[in-house]
């Protein structure tokens, strides 16, 4: 039973560069919902811009807004 070495060193660089994509991906994400709450946008307007649901957005952001001292707009009820 042979094993490539070169062939799963390059399938772990592949996989290792979609984890950084991902990461680097995230702290976008994180960037920009900031930026847009501190602009005054609602949560629907940054779901539909990130094609999530409301619920989504708000679960994955909210709490490190907040940490963040970031004044979240209510929903009008």
């Amino acid at each position: 039973m042979s094993v490539e070495i070169s062939a799963s060193g390059e399938v772990a660089d592949r996989l290792a560069s979609v984890g950084a994509l991902r990461r680097l991906a995230d702290r976008v994400e994180d960037a920009a919902v900031e930026e847009a709450m501190r602009s005054g946008w609602g949560w629907p307007q940054v779901a539909e811009a990130l094609g999530v649901t409301r619920q989504a957005v708000y679960k994955k952001h909210a709490k490190r807004l907040i940490a963040a001292g970031v004044a979240l707009r209510r929903r009008a009820g």
